[in-house]
């Protein structure tokens, strides 16, 4: 009988998935059931049925950041290999994702196993190390999907790194009841090798020294060599645990908050003062405290198996916190005359970029003859947090220095950086970005993918196409540019799928496809959360533009769907707008990344890092049914020209369209979307 691979969410396909599994975790790795019901209800879950029996199943993650398909589990009982089941399984799993980039797997090396991942189209894509108490090899495996290479390396896997405390470490080393152990060893399934790391805080040391029984200390002991070792700021973690020990008192008196207590409690100081937000434990009574932990120091504490089911989500929360930079304390300047040497100590780079060269290099941009602009970022307490400088050659925007300093908000502050170049850029009429400085801050490299800049003559170049219109349009645009800069380009086809229409435009920002797949929505939006997310209207304390406006936000609003897809493009229409005499206003653009529907304190605490909105506020935005929706956006773009009701009319009038539903989010068709935005950047 041939074989017949469909997806499954639930039921009895599913269980028996599960047990397969189960018979190949020397092989697989611990998963518990939960997880594999996670993948199941997010489309992650494929079988091979041999008439009604499962004989093969494909266990995989759609990361909503990372286009490709992340395979966790691809496995056949043994009695029916040979047949083809892998190879069936993994086209079916093409056939289903055309619009992503690959598949990509993790595999021990000492299974002997390369002969199938060849056979099956994948390549060799460099290795690392487990987790495991053998430090074993893991092959990476790519197979890709023949998408242009502009954008095959447009994002990249970053570690979530996360604290442990002593059960879950104990439960790796097999200490602890069958379920600790069970759970906190799926922390260390090959597939996650590259996507988390586990560190140690002083609090573990001292757990792991009060351990009586010699026999179990001492292996215990080596085994911290294994986890990342941090050293938050011993004073700083004093007064984060007295926030806490002084939230509990208030918030649970009648919880007895002895010595033990106080010591979980430290796990959560230590993990805020080392700059993460998440701490992994089994420990009910820590847990309990979850809520204080994170309204007091924006700690997460979960168990091992969210780490494993919501690994993404968590991840981009503790790199990207956009929210932190809302208000905002930091401010930016000019490097002054003479204060050069002030910035060493943040910004100079040990390989290859001595203290006395980086000095050197930053004044020697007031001498040269090309007026260079060096700008400075500093924090709330007046500490140096990013350095760049640029000047304008022609079409090309030049910036021969980029950094940034150790700093809780490194992550977001680079990422910020890139799109205000690109806002720069754009302004004085560049086409092209070359950011030349030779040791580049790491977090600024390793973002830099994501926004389309590529390795070119030992520069990271992009693309800036400032043109919206069909695809041929835009790569018509986009290979002049590169063919004046050497720079090499794809051909888009046309007809292209949401996914990939969206990574160009953000790779060649700000070019819009109109003939894509991708959607187009407006959104109608109260003038006090326009001015909560965008300054418009302006509050009585503006903002500074450049790092008021973070590059992803959350919007709430009611769950009743409007045929939202992601991604899509977004108009934000200001649906009361008081402040000005041109009535009701089209304000901007952005590109819509995530739609989830969940309760509210669900939604709460899962976009809390990205958002202006409190739990109450969220709460109100539920509907009858008692969900909410959240909207997850990016890279907005504020019009120079707002779009008043009475030019939006005239526009969708012009093109034949229907009269506007503006009283909730809406469809619209692209070429409206392109008269608007086109509306919103006129010169005259």
């Amino acid at each position: 009988m041939a074989i017949k691979v469909v997806p499954v969410s639930g039921g009895r396909l599913l269980e028996e998935a599960v047990a397969l599994g189960d018979r190949y975790t020397r092989w697989l790795g611990l998963l518990a059931p939960p997880a594999y019901r996670k993948y199941a209800e997010d489309g992650g879950l494929l079988v091979a049925l041999d008439g009604e029996e499962v004989v093969g199943y494909a266990l995989f993650g759609l990361p909503k950041r990372d286009y490709h398909v992340r395979l966790a589990h691809l496995c056949v009982a043994e009695e029916h290999r040979a047949k083809g089941i892998a190879r069936a399984l993994i086209r079916n799993l093409r056939a289903r994702h055309p619009q992503r980039l690959g598949i990509k797997a993790r595999c021990r090396r000492d299974y002997g196993l390369s002969g199938m991942w060849t056979s099956l189209g994948f390549v060799p894509r460099g290795e690392g190390l487990g987790r495991g108490h053998t430090r074993e090899t893991l092959d990476t495996w790519w197979l890709d999907f023949g998408h242009q290479d502009l954008f095959a390396d447009a994002h990249s896997d970053a570690l979530l790194v996360v604290t442990v405390d002593h059960g879950v470490f104990a439960g790796l080393k097999g200490v602890g009841d069958d379920r600790d152990v069970e759970e906190a060893q799926s922390l260390e399934a090959g597939w996650l090798a590259d996507l988390v790391e586990l560190a140690c805080t002083p609090q573990l040391l001292h757990d792991v020294r009060d351990v009586a029984d010699r026999s179990v200390r001492q292996p215990q002991r080596a085994e911290l060599a294994g986890l990342r070792q941090l050293s938050p700021d011993a004073d700083a973690v004093i007064a984060r645990h007295k926030e806490l020990v002084a939230a509990v008192t208030g918030e649970m008196p009648d919880l007895r908050l002895d010595a033990r207590l106080r010591s979980r409690l430290r796990y959560v100081a230590e993990t805020s003062c080392a700059g993460l937000q998440v701490l992994v434990t089994r420990d009910p009574a820590l847990k309990e405290l979850s809520d204080i932990a994170w309204c007091v120091a924006r700690v997460k504490v979960v168990s091992p198996s969210v780490v494993t089911m919501h690994v993404d989500e968590l991840r981009q929360a503790q790199v990207y916190r956009p929210a932190d930079l809302m208000g905002t304390a930091f401010s930016a300047g000019q490097v002054i005359t003479g204060g050069e040497g002030e910035l060493v100590a943040f910004f100079d780079q040990a390989d290859g970029d001595g203290s006395s060269a980086f000095t050197e290099r930053l004044q020697g941009f007031v001498s040269d003859s090309v007026h260079w602009r060096r700008e400075l970022l500093r924090d709330e307490d007046g500490r140096p947090a990013a350095l760049y400088v640029w000047a304008l050659d022609g079409r090309t925007l030049n910036v021969p220095l980029l950094r940034t300093a150790s700093h809780a908000l490194e992550e977001t502050l680079a990422r910020q950086l890139l799109f205000m170049l690109k806002r720069l850029g754009r302004e004085n009429g560049a086409q092209v970005i070359r950011i030349s400085d030779p040791h580049p801050s790491s977090a600024a490299r390793s973002a830099s993918g994501a926004d389309g800049f590529v390795e070119h003559g030992g520069c990271l170049t992009a693309l800036m196409v400032d043109h919206c219109g069909s695809t041929a349009e835009v790569s018509a645009v986009a290979g002049e540019v590169a063919g004046r800069s050497g720079l090499p380009v794809p051909s888009l086809a046309a007809d292209l799928s949401a996914e990939i229409a969206s990574m160009a435009e953000r790779s060649w920002w700000p070019a819009k496809l109109i003939d894509s797949a991708l959607l187009s929505f407006i959104v109608p939006i109260k003038p006090r959360w326009s001015s909560e997310l965008f300054n418009v209207p302006s509050m009585l304390m503006p903002r500074d533009a450049d790092l008021g406006i973070s590059r992803e936000h959350v919007y709430y609003r009611s769950s009743g769907h409007r045929g939202e897809s992601t991604p899509a493009r977004l108009l934000w229409y200001v649906s009361d707008d008081t402040s000005t005499q041109q009535g009701k206003i089209v304000i901007g653009c952005s590109r819509l990344d995530e739609v989830l529907i969940d309760a509210p304190d669900a939604l709460f605490s899962r976009f809390e890092h990205l958002g202006v909105y409190g739990r109450a506020e969220v709460r109100a935005a539920a509907d009858a049914s008692g969900r909410a929706m959240a909207l997850r956006f990016s890279d907005t773009e504020i019009f120079p020209v707002p779009v008043t009701y009475g030019r939006l009319k005239a526009l969708a009038q012009t093109l034949g369209l229907p009269a506007l539903s503006l009283m909730s989010l809406s469809k619209i068709s692209n070429a409206l979307f392109q008269a608007v935005y086109e509306e919103g950047y006129r010169k005259t």
